[in-house]
């Protein structure tokens, strides 16, 4: 890496970020990933926004099932986040340990998420060593009693009420 891809990524580790779990569903098997790169779009229609490095197992399957499950995660959650961040893990059976329900595109959601939005994709960009996939959301789930938020902040995850 070239000292400005130090510098870039040491200063956008002080912009912290809610932390969310991305999923989706081809072929029969569930994908996820953790991120913290997920913000709105549109109200109308309403539309978010993920972005997802090109290289990561979750990227073609994303873009080949044209669905996105989006589970926005409390601080509780925090040992999922860091299970769904572990890179190399097994794909098979890596909801063995996660509570999860589907939503109705059939993409698995997070229980006891702060919410969750259920998604078809509605575009792809291109955008450097990753794509930046927009969904319309199609269903939103919220919690009832939210916990603290989980967010990702110089390279750490914390908590915010």
């Amino acid at each position: 890496m070239t000292m400005l891809q130090d510098d870039f990524r040491a200063a956008m580790g002080r912009l912290a970020a809610g932390v969310a779990v991305l999923s989706t569903r081809v072929g029969g098997h569930d994908h996820a990933m953790t991120a913290s790169s997920v913000c709105s779009v549109s109200l109308e229609p309403p539309l978010l926004l993920a972005c997802v490095e090109v290289a990561a197992r979750f990227h073609d399957a994303v873009v080949e099932s044209g669905l996105l499950g989006v589970s926005l995660l409390g601080h509780p959650q925090r040992p999922h986040a860091e299970w769904l961040a572990t890179p190399g893990r097994p794909m098979v059976g890596e909801f063995a340990t996660v509570p999860t329900h589907r939503a109705p595109s059939g993409v698995v959601l997070l229980d006891e998420s702060l919410a969750t939005l259920d998604c078809q994709t509605w575009a792809v960009y291109p955008a450097g060593d990753h794509s930046i996939v927009v969904g319309e959301v199609l269903a939103v789930t919220l919690a009832d009693d939210p916990d603290p938020a989980l967010v990702y902040y110089r390279n750490r995850f914390g908590r915010i009420a």
